[in-house]
């Protein structure tokens, strides 16, 4: 299992409340985090190392987290992403599974419930 501090945690989330809450919520077990609004801005300051993982919202506005996904999936180079949503059905997680999201929470989620998923997908 990988420990706090051997990667990077990238949130992307527009609603800036809930991406401080997941930042301060990571930042108190010693991950580092680095935080966004929109994808573009992640994709602007993404450096294409794979080591850490990506927590992406599917709802934002512009490009949703699975339009991301589907286009610029590649461009991340195989960093874990877990997709969170408030409003997911199964199509849409079946879309963003077969496009290479590796774990889903569901909006509202426990604080374990993120540790576990952010602690399972960083690189040993």
């Amino acid at each position: 299992m990988a420990e706090p501090g051997d990667s990077i945690v990238y949130i992307v989330d527009d609603d800036e409340p809930v991406r401080d809450s997941m930042k301060a919520l990571l930042e108190a077990c010693a991950f580092e985090v680095r935080d966004y609004a929109s994808c573009q801005s992640f994709m602007d300051q993404y450096n294409g190392k794979p080591s850490g993982c990506l927590v992406l919202d599917l709802h934002l506005p512009v490009m949703s987290g699975l339009e991301f996904i589907e286009r610029f999936g590649a461009n991340l180079h195989g960093l874990p992403v877990i997709m969170v949503s408030g409003r997911g059905d199964p199509a849409t997680f079946a879309r963003a599974r077969e496009a290479g999201v590796t774990a889903f929470l569901e909006k509202p989620f426990e604080e374990d419930q993120l540790l576990d998923a952010v602690q399972r997908l960083l690189p040993a």
